[in-house]
């Protein structure tokens, strides 16, 4: 597992998600720290020095790993291309199965910021392996005993799908599987009534599909469910009803300033949900 950190609050959320899911798995745990090339090297006083600070922030995280028995490497990774870029290759150097990550919370849409992106999302959408982001206010178990998956019967949603079913039998947990009709797909009237039921089946036949791929080897535990509204709105709200510990999503890895913007399903859900997330594209 990797596990990119600056020493942040959000960073230290992180860390402790990587190091109870590296314990529950048995990985070992690579932290790192890219250093931003355009920052000074120290201010007035010398008291903020890049490579000292990353250093620090590594070290809190490998302690953290130490204590609970993780096996650890550690770098400070001098940064030649955009940071998501460095992790990436990290990544694929060192034959990363996992990335773990923070990301800012419910703090609301920065445009300059979606607009140019965060490392986290930039890696979420690239990232040939999963990502799990965690936020400031995320709470991580340390056994993962419940799973969410939404699907809407896409391929993106079926590899998320596939992910969680192995991921929920490798810790012998039940997973949720909903499929969200949107609310203002669903007008007033006979008319509207009749929309619902072919959107109600056309999740139904979703729901199906997703439960033949999970069940089609040994038994797993499941529970599955319509729900209607706002997609992240519902999908964040039944994780916390149903004392979900992780919730596992698709994403389709796509760019664009417009869909920058706008966001996905998965980027608010990734922003709202209380326990980790997991994206896989």
């Amino acid at each position: 597992m990797l596990l990119p950190t600056d020493g942040s609050e959000v960073s230290a959320t992180a860390a402790e998600t990587a190091v109870t899911l590296a314990a529950q798995f048995d990985a070992d745990l690579h932290v790192v720290h890219v250093l931003e090339a355009d920052r000074p090297a120290s201010d007035t006083d010398g008291s903020t020095n890049p490579a000292r600070s990353g250093e620090r922030a590594v070290q809190a995280a490998v302690d953290l790993a130490t204590a609970a028995g993780v096996e650890t490497t550690e770098r400070i990774i001098d940064r030649r291309e955009p940071i998501h870029d460095e992790i990436l290759s990290y990544a694929d150097r060192h034959g990363i199965d996992c990335i773990v990550m923070g990301t800012r919370g419910r703090s609301g849409l920065d445009i300059r910021r979606a607009v140019l992106g965060s490392v986290t999302e930039l890696t979420l959408r690239e990232s040939p392996v999963p990502v799990v982001t965690v936020h400031e206010e995320t709470v991580v178990d340390s056994d993962i005993s419940s799973i969410l998956v939404p699907t809407d019967g896409s391929e993106c949603a079926h590899t998320a799908v596939d992910h969680a079913g192995d991921l929920a039998r490798a810790v012998d947990a039940t997973l949720h599987i909903v499929y969200v009709v949107e609310e203002g797909q669903v007008l007033d009237g006979d008319r509207a009534r009749r929309l619902r039921e072919t959107l109600e089946e056309i999740g139904e036949t979703a729901l199906e599909a997703a439960l033949g791929r999970v069940q089609s080897s040994t038994y797993l535990s499941t529970a599955t469910a319509i729900l209607t509204g706002p997609p992240s709105f519902e999908i964040v709200r039944y994780a916390a009803d149903h004392d979900v510990d992780c919730i596992v999503m698709g994403t389709h890895g796509r760019k664009g300033v417009r869909r920058i913007l706008l966001g996905s399903v998965t980027e608010r859900v990734v922003r709202r949900a209380d326990v980790p997330v997991i994206s896989v594209k």
